[in-house]
């Protein structure tokens, strides 16, 4: 009918996606003759309202920057890694970030830090919190270029906006004056406002030593290590195993 195209293309030029779709399929299927207006109503606007959410998280998945995909459901609870179910579950529902806390995630290489912290990533971004996921060197380099280009003000109010900041990897290369001074700018803006996960190799015990310079390090441990929740995972690499039972099928 003439009447339904046209509603059809009203639907698209006010990008009304998911209504559009729903309405389409319905003229197909004659889905609407089983439905009473009141009903029919709410299941294109539930829609639209379904498709703009999914939508809205694919944004937030690919500003992120992940480095791959990973899902809390996914995560193998019959490896001993010193962690328990009920923990990383309860991490899972995402009331550290609602009281601003930060997130300590310390193993050996390939205990899973890397995956548990992403993993929670993807659960924030599909809760609608704003995520960025940085390897802590690079991220500190992109900011140094950003100083030298004279935007550094305009980087750090945009990762103190970020809910959750993941930073993976921390210490694995020593901070230099300049690093330390751009790592506490972030922890500066952020403490008791937003989340930091934090993932690294090294103990929370050495980091001082990490960051270096007695003055900044007291100043960045200061403000996240005592309100911090600390989850140490234990266990061989999960990478070698990995490798070694590939190996058994080559």
């Amino acid at each position: 009918m003439e009447m339904n195209r046209e509603t059809l293309e009203k639907m698209q030029q006010m990008r009304l996606q998911g209504m559009y779709y729903a309405f389409k399929t319905s003229l197909e299927t004659l889905r609407m003759e089983s439905m009473t207006i009141d009903q029919f109503v709410s299941w294109l606007v539930s829609s639209e309202w379904d498709d703009r959410r999914n939508r809205a998280v694919e944004r937030a998945i690919k500003s992120a920057s992940f480095r791959y995909k990973a899902n809390v459901e996914e995560i193998d609870f019959s490896i001993e890694r010193g962690m328990g179910r009920n923990q990383i579950l309860r991490l899972a529902e995402l009331g550290f970030i609602k009281e601003h806390k930060d997130l300590f995630i310390t193993g050996s290489t390939g205990t899973g830090k890397s995956y548990l912290a992403t993993a929670l990533g993807y659960q924030a971004c599909q809760k609608g919190f704003k995520v960025l996921y940085a390897s802590t060197a690079r991220l500190m380099g992109q900011l140094k270029s950003a100083k030298a280009k004279g935007t550094i003000l305009l980087e750090l109010k945009k990762i103190e906006r970020i809910d959750m900041l993941i930073l993976d990897d921390f210490g694995i290369q020593p901070f230099d004056v300049q690093a330390r001074g751009l790592l506490l700018d972030i922890i500066e803006d952020r403490h008791g406002k937003k989340s930091t996960i934090i993932t690294s190799q090294i103990p929370v015990r050495d980091w001082y030593d990490i960051i270096g310079e007695k003055t900044i390090a007291d100043a960045v441990l200061d403000r996240i290590v005592h309100q911090a929740i600390r989850v140490e995972l234990k266990g061989d690499s999960l990478r070698k195993k990995n490798l070694k039972k590939e190996s058994v099928y080559l």
